[in-house]
């Protein structure tokens, strides 16, 4: 599963990235033409450790996420053209986005708007993937109707696209849109934008994560409960402080601070809730390991996973309480 970071200039997405991946973030060629870095973050999970503890295997593997850090969105005039078609041929092959959004003043880094406000950074990208879905149907529309035959298919397919720019015409997203399995397998190929799942992240500076305020907060609620995209609060600062604290300091400084768990790995988890996946662990000597499933997935299916010959011979599941 892939995951894209997006969001406009100077918001602490890259930050975020190196967090999440270990890996620089900073990593764009010059001149663009390496648009996004790409690396993969551990997903956290206590049962997993757990039972690393009790096996002392020789190998232990979390499961993992695929992230894509696509490079920061300009909303000023004079890059916004060529920015805007860059970050949206980034963002299309990702299977859920993140919205990283500032709330943090700072005298060093300047806004990219020159003011903050993140319910309307939110809006104004949420609004330029909208856009690109409606040319996008445009186009196949036309290219459809410009065909010297229009079979039934083509008929089925006019319709459905119909639907779709209709919803996106008044603001609406095509997640939130009703299909069919078949029509939804369909919708897929187009990898329209308000297809993917979203989550966003509010980047705030330490005296905002303490207070539990920020700016324009109520704003950016509201828009997040309108648009069906679940809200997450960071302190990049401070996860990064936290990051680079020797084990043994990590756990008085949460505990000082009032964190239960970094920030980071709640980021990991809500981003396995929202694409819908679960892990279960297979344990050993040898390995302890987390496998990604789909929720809902039957245990042969899953049994699968592993191996074809596992799901073949599939017999029953023993249920262990843990």
């Amino acid at each position: 599963m892939k995951i894209g970071l997006v969001g406009l200039n100077q918001t602490g997405k890259s930050t975020l990235f190196s967090l999440l991946t270990g890996k620089d973030g900073d990593g764009f060629a010059v001149g663009g033409k390496d648009a996004a870095n790409i690396g993969t973050c551990i997903v956290p999970d206590e049962r997993i450790d757990f039972l690393s503890g009790l096996y002392k295997p020789k190998k232990t593997t979390y499961a993992k996420i695929e992230l894509t850090d696509v490079l920061g969105f300009s909303l000023s005039n004079d890059s916004r053209k060529s920015g805007a078609s860059r970050f949206l041929n980034d963002v299309r092959p990702c299977d859920a986005l993140v919205h990283v959004l500032r709330a943090f003043d700072s005298d060093s880094v300047a806004h990219d708007l020159g003011s903050l406000d993140p319910a309307r950074d939110l809006e104004a990208v949420e609004t330029e993937m909208l856009f690109a879905d409606l040319v996008m149907i445009e186009k196949r529309i036309s290219r459809i109707k410009a065909g010297k035959k229009i079979t039934k298919e083509h008929d089925v397919e006019i319709k459905l696209l119909e639907r779709c720019f209709e919803q996106l015409d008044k603001g609406g997203s095509i997640l939130d849109l009703d299909f069919s399995e078949q029509e939804r397998v369909f919708i897929r190929s187009f990898a329209f934008l308000t297809e993917k799942p979203r989550l966003a992240v509010v980047n705030v500076d330490e005296a905002e994560w303490e207070s539990k305020t920020w700016h324009n907060q109520k704003a950016l609620s509201a828009l997040c409960e309108k648009l069906n995209i679940p809200l997450l609060v960071l302190c990049v600062d401070m996860e990064l402080e936290i990051d680079r604290l020797p084990p043994e300091d990590k756990d008085i400084f949460m505990a000082d601070m009032g964190i239960t768990q970094p920030g980071i790995a709640t980021l990991a988890k809500a981003v396995f809730r929202l694409l819908g996946l679960i892990s279960f662990m297979t344990i050993g000597d040898d390995e302890v390991r987390a496998w990604t499933i789909e929720k809902g997935t039957i245990a042969k299916n899953a049994a699968g996973k592993i191996h074809t010959d596992i799901e073949r011979g599939f017999i029953r599941a023993e249920v262990v309480n843990y």
